[in-house]
């Protein structure tokens, strides 16, 4: 009897299992190429340019300008090429909503009458889609009335369409970075010790620890990384902080903390004209208020270089202000996928509400005497 009970338990696990799993194939394709699915009359359209000026934009903010996403233009004859196209990671299908031609046709295949009705009073123009075919899946349906009206919506609205996908990229990212495993006694220490906490790849080492400022590193012989962090209490405001006051404030710690080999090198920022340095406004988990830096960095008295992402936090609650940095010197390999780490490590960035320093200090010295 007990056997026959826990045979009809085993079925029931499976069944729940199967109904709330997915067993379908996952998509294939990197996280940073997209596939663009247009009629090939229209590779050299309006809205050919405008997604190759959104989504394949160049990243100014690296050494050597890189695309921010890997753009192949395709089109399908058949269901066979079809069914190929929609394996992969990443996809965008994009034509004028009476366009003549497959793509016109599979888009209205895949919009309702009601959506079709929008579209065509220009109401709505972009459409995602999730896991729609297969796992892990991104797929992005761009229409409009005419080639230039939806070329004009594409340009208008680059921020969210491209920020949708690289928010994905971010998740994606973190789910590769730590497969091989994280140190999670590194950033339970943080938090226990400082307040603070960022989830830390596998074989990062670290090299300096102090009351506000620690460092770590990730030696390999042609991608040298690092990250390091510094922090402020008893901040009462952010009002003051701006990219100025970013950039200044990371030259004077890195001069202490990034050196080179040779005497009097250190890490300094790069001002170059033929390289942009941008900061976002950005928040996590809508409590910290916090400002994403990029640009590039040059080593003083030494031919060296590359890419940085900042991050600077403020929490209101705690009035703590918090300075994290990723930095990056690998001359012989392409930046853009280490940018995008950096970028979504960082913002794994947690701050600790429960926070108050002068407490912790007065424990401190009771547990000492």
């Amino acid at each position: 009897m007990k056997t026959v009970h826990l045979l009809t338990a085993l079925i029931i696990l499976f069944i729940v299992s199967a109904c709330n799993g997915d067993y379908r194939p996952k998509s294939i394709g990197s996280v940073d190429e997209v596939l663009v699915v247009m009629d090939s009359t229209q590779w050299n359209s309006e809205t050919a340019m405008a997604i190759e000026e959104t989504f394949g934009k160049p990243m100014r903010t690296l050494p050597a300008p890189e695309s921010s996403y890997n753009l192949t233009f395709r089109d399908f004859r058949n269901n066979e090429q079809l069914d190929r196209i929609r394996e992969f990671k990443n996809i965008i299908f994009a034509a004028p909503i009476d366009e003549e031609s497959n793509v016109g046709s599979f888009i209205r295949a895949l919009l309702s009458e009601e959506v079709e009705n929008r579209v065509r009073s220009g109401d709505s123009f972009a459409f995602p889609r999730t896991d729609q075919w297969v796992r892990d899946q991104w797929a992005l349906i761009l229409t409009s009335t005419d080639d230039n009206a939806l070329a004009d919506k594409i340009r208008n609205s680059e921020e969210s369409l491209v920020g949708n996908l690289k928010e994905l990229e971010f998740d994606r990212r973190l789910d590769d970075i730590y497969r091989r495993g994280e140190q999670v006694a590194l950033s339970d220490s943080l938090w226990e010790n400082h307040g603070w906490s960022v989830r830390i790849q596998h074989d990062y080492v670290q090299t300096v620890d102090t009351t506000n400022v620690v460092v770590f590193r990730r030696y390999l012989p042609d991608n040298n990384r690092w990250m390091w962090a510094w922090w402020q209490d008893d901040v009462p405001n952010k009002d003051f902080v701006n990219q100025d006051w970013i950039n200044a404030t990371r030259d004077s710690l890195m001069e202490i903390y990034i050196r080179g080999e040779r005497d009097e090198s250190y890490v300094t920022t790069e001002y170059s004209p033929r390289r942009d340095i941008t900061t976002n406004t950005m928040d996590i988990d809508g409590r910290l208020e916090g400002f994403e830096t990029m640009g590039t960095w040059r080593m003083t008295n030494d031919f060296m270089g590359g890419p940085f992402v900042n991050f600077t936090y403020y929490d209101p609650e705690t009035e703590r202000l918090f300075m994290i940095e990723y930095g990056q010197f690998a001359p012989n390999v392409t930046k853009r996928r280490f940018v995008r780490q950096f970028q979504s490590m960082g913002r794994t960035f947690q701050a600790d509400s429960t926070w108050n320093q002068t407490d912790r200090e007065q424990i401190t010295e009771f547990v000492r005497e």
